[in-house]
């Protein structure tokens, strides 16, 4: 039969097999007859033929396609016809992938490709003749199963190097104003489609796992956007491929999203971040590049723009600098809640103006903070965290201001005016205050300490609000580790201008440290 027939009928095997003749020759010509399956709404099989695909197209690119949706089992290259078949684990996921190519053209290498079932059920090939293939499979399935990174050991470097995974990591220096998931996913698009974003808080850094479709865009976006500036000097966005090829994405929310699958649960509250991901991940060296003097991503107004679009009611360009002020706090633990402890903890990102405990609805509040920015900057990092005992829900609030009640009429005490508080911390422009804002923290930041308190007073006095002390670390001011974030939430709500005598008030705020 020749040496250079490279695939005979033992390669495709099915039993409807309409391409049981097909040969394709080792030299990559056209010379015999292909017959192509060209049904796109042939019945559906776990195996997907794949045509018009570009010349120098890889087999990871091609295996990359099909990972967002279930894991991939075998694949054929067709390199002289420039086609492939891909067969996945099962005809569910297969159908998935289908859908979501039908509705959203695939691309590789700036080239549309089309996806189809193939009329086999299953691939079987030749390993001896498809060993680059079926290596590049394996160092993927051996990456997909343990959900780590490539350890050198398992899987050979040249099989999969990180520069061809679809997934970048993303770490935002700089944040003073809010990068949300709706801001990446618009910046990112500009590249290719998006399939998926997981955000996540990590060494009191911002970072995103954010996969495409194809590893080549995530090549582009890497090589367009890094070192980049989301807003006028600020915002730094530093990208390096990430050793993941795919993300396992449990629910749709403001931390994680699968573009692909707009049937997943919300899942209130729920760490978007999958352990098995996070393990790996904190594997994964830093990217530290250096800063470049770019020019910011031709979004203006930096925050009143993330905040516009964190609403999703706006498009970037051309907002208003205001922004929406007031917050909407929901799920609220209405037995223990008060003006004062909301003021102080959402006074960690801005000057809060006023507060109002809804009359009817105790287990809501609106929080008028000073402007836009620090309204967007409160949503961001206290969306979803527990206070007394309650994940709380913050969105931004259709309202502009916050009435006080009439002259003369009793609320209870559920609305407060904060404007004039000397507790401000962002009153001072250029105030340090502003270059230490950080997600809540299990480690506290404590100054403004009296020379006579010890260490043991301020381990008492943080035991005190309910919490465990598990580290301190003193110096002209301390460092204090509860043993979760909700324990530091409650303790910061509590001892935040605590007073310790000698006319010194305790300042607590969320710390970027670990001790």
């Amino acid at each position: 039969r020749g040496s250079d027939e490279l695939l005979s009928g033992s390669v495709l095997n099915s039993p409807n097999s309409n391409m049981s003749s097909m040969v394709v020759t080792a030299n990559g010509n056209d010379n015999k007859k292909f017959k192509s399956e060209d049904k796109m709404d042939g019945a559906p099989s776990r195996v997907l033929h794949i045509r018009k695909l570009p010349g120098e197209v890889t087999e990871t690119e091609v295996i990359a396609l099909g990972l967002p949706f279930g894991k991939v089992t075998n694949i054929l290259m067709l390199k002289g016809k420039n086609q492939a078949f891909l067969e996945l684990a099962t005809e569910e996921a297969a159908i998935t992938m289908v859908n979501y190519y039908s509705a959203v053209t695939p691309h590789l290498r700036n080239q549309p490709i089309y996806i189809q079932y193939s009329n086999h059920k299953e691939l079987k090939t030749d390993n001896t003749l498809n060993q680059r293939a079926q290596a590049v499979l394996q160092a993927v399935t051996a990456v997909q199963a343990t959900n780590a990174p490539i350890s050198g050991t398992t899987v050979s470097e040249s099989a999969v190097t990180p520069a061809q995974s679809p997934v970048l990591r993303i770490i935002i220096d700089n944040m003073y104003y809010p990068v949300t998931l709706d801001v990446l996913h618009q910046i990112f698009s500009k590249f290719g489609a998006v399939l998926k974003i997981i955000t996540f808080t990590k060494n009191n850094q911002f970072q995103a796992l954010l996969q495409y479709g194809d590893p080549v865009n995530a090549q582009q976006a890497k090589l367009a956007l890094d070192g980049q500036n989301i807003y006028n000097a600020c915002c730094t966005l530093r990208i390096d491929f990430s050793k993941l090829v795919n993300l396992n994405v449990k629910y749709n929310n403001d931390k994680s999203r699968d573009y692909t699958r707009p049937d997943l649960p919300s899942g209130d509250g729920q760490p978007a971040l999958d352990p098995a991901i996070a393990a790996a991940f904190a594997k994964e060296t830093s990217l530290l590049a250096v800063p470049g003097a770019l020019s910011p991503l031709a979004i203006p107004n930096a925050a009143a723009a993330a905040a516009a679009a964190a609403a999703g009611r706006v498009g970037m360009p051309g907002v208003s600098a205001g922004g929406n002020t007031v917050l909407l706090v929901s799920n609220l633990n209405e037995e223990m809640v008060t003006p004062q402890s909301l003021f102080t903890l959402f006074g960690v990102y801005g000057d809060v103006q006023r507060v109002k405990i809804l009359y009817n609805k105790k287990d809501s509040a609106l929080i008028q903070m000073a402007d836009g920015n620090q309204s967007q900057l409160a949503m961001s990092h206290l969306n979803g965290q527990k206070m007394y005992g309650k994940i709380i829900r913050v969105t931004l609030s259709k309202h502009q201001t916050v009435q006080l009640p009439r002259e003369g009429l009793d609320d209870q005490g559920l609305t407060k005016d904060f404007g004039n508080s000397p507790l401000h911390r962002f009153k001072k422009p250029g105030s340090k205050n502003f270059q230490n804002i950080f997600p809540p923290s299990a480690t506290l930041h404590l100054s403004n300490i009296p020379p006579s308190v010890a260490e043991e007073d301020l381990r008492t006095l943080f035991a005190n609000t309910g919490g465990t002390v598990k580290a301190f670390k003193f110096f002209q001011m301390a460092l204090l580790q509860m043993s979760t974030v909700e324990e530091a939430i409650q303790a910061l709500i509590d001892l935040h201008n605590y007073n310790l005598g000698e006319n010194h008030h305790l300042r607590v705020s969320f710390s970027k440290s670990t001790i």
